[in-house]
């Protein structure tokens, strides 16, 4: 049997860091949203009682320290599981860019092992299951637009944000979220108003969610990546009606209500960098 799962990317388009929490995590809160750049995963079952990882990208690990694998396991060690699995991962969205790309392949892991093995878990169940592996798989569980607090694993549904063009742009450089989050001064960042972007998305309103939004971690990682800042630039000279990094970066992502004004800023950007994408925002019908 076999069974095929999207694993769509986020974006973030409001993100702020409150403060640090006793147990070392930092207090957020965000405003996530689905995109159409998404992986590929194929799922087919093994004879022998192993976990087979295999992918057409080269800086993906397929070991213990992969988020699919870590999902697996999961499930394995949970529900006495003794069956082997194949999974192939097409990979489309960059690794270690800010756009939840292990979380994501983590979340449509839990989904279709669900369905394969028919373990009945709901929704919720597997969010939960998911917060174990990481801070945005519950997220990622459910897709669409949500507003998150805590680590990112409370979350409020969200109607689809105003449907745009969104051009990708990540810079030849990873970012690690744990090098951001050390030492972070809280008392120094900027911090976006993250209720007026949900208050945009709840009106369906576009210019105002293109007025409000913003992301904390930004001046952070542009301090040591100016790149982040210049492709931000570039971005708007072009004729982004916005743009902002998501989550710890560097990917940065533009806003654009015309298509024609997407691909300027999709031409503008790709002899900048060479991971550049043109893509749509998700419908909560779309996403399976």
């Amino acid at each position: 049997m076999e069974i095929i799962e999207k694993a769509p990317a986020k974006i973030n388009l409001g993100l702020d860091i409150l403060h640090k929490r006793d147990d070392g995590y930092h207090e957020v809160e965000m405003i996530m949203s689905s995109i159409d750049l998404a992986d590929k995963l194929i799922f087919r079952d093994l004879p022998q009682d192993r976990i087979l990882i295999e992918t057409d990208s080269s800086f993906l690990p397929v070991d213990k320290r992969n988020h699919i694998y870590q999902a697996v396991l999961l499930l394995k060690e949970r529900f006495s599981i003794k069956r082997g699995i194949h999974i192939e991962v097409r990979k489309r969205i960059p690794v270690a860019a800010g756009l939840a790309g292990g979380s994501s392949d983590a979340a449509a892991t839990l989904r279709a092992l669900n369905r394969l093995w028919q373990l009945g878990l709901s929704i919720e169940e597997l969010a939960e299951l998911g917060a174990t592996i990481g801070s945005d798989v519950p997220y990622c569980v459910r897709g669409n637009t949500a507003h998150a607090t805590g680590r990112g694993d409370i979350l409020t549904p969200l109607p689809d944000m105003p449907q745009c063009w969104v051009v990708i742009v990540k810079p030849r450089v990873s970012v690690s979220t744990w090098t951001i989050f050390t030492d972070l001064d809280v008392a120094s960042l900027t911090h976006p108003d993250v209720n007026a972007i949900k208050q945009a998305v709840l009106s369906s309103n576009y210019q105002a969610l293109i007025d409000s939004v913003g992301n904390s971690l930004e001046s952070v990682t542009a301090n040591k990546y100016p790149i982040v800042q210049q492709i931000k630039e570039k971005m708007m000279k072009f004729g982004a009606d916005a743009a902002v990094m998501s989550g710890s970066g560097p990917t940065v992502f533009a806003l654009c209500d015309k298509y024609s004004r997407a691909q300027r800023v999709y031409n503008g950007l790709k002899g900048f960098c060479d991971d550049v994408h043109i893509v749509r925002t998700l419908q909560s019908n779309q996403i399976e």
